[in-house]
């Protein structure tokens, strides 16, 4: 990624709490229908990696990572 950042969206399985949202910081946590909805920006690879890290460490079942056009 180059030129800034990117807005990404993370989803994984399970409603998680506000408790979770320090170890997103700068992510919106969003919890729906049995995931959580994580939107926020990502300034490059290593930030997108270390979140995905977080996810794993935290026991988290990873169901989809996209970036997101600037209009959504």
């Amino acid at each position: 990624m180059s030129g800034g950042s990117t807005r990404y969206k993370i989803v994984v399985r399970g409603e998680l709490s506000e408790h979770f949202a320090p170890g997103f910081e700068g992510m919106d946590l969003r919890a729906e229908s049995g995931r959580t909805i994580l939107v926020g920006e990502v300034v490059d690879q290593a930030h997108l990696y270390g979140l995905l890290d977080r996810v794993r460490d935290f026991g988290l079942e990873l169901l989809q990572v996209v970036a997101l056009s600037e209009s959504e």
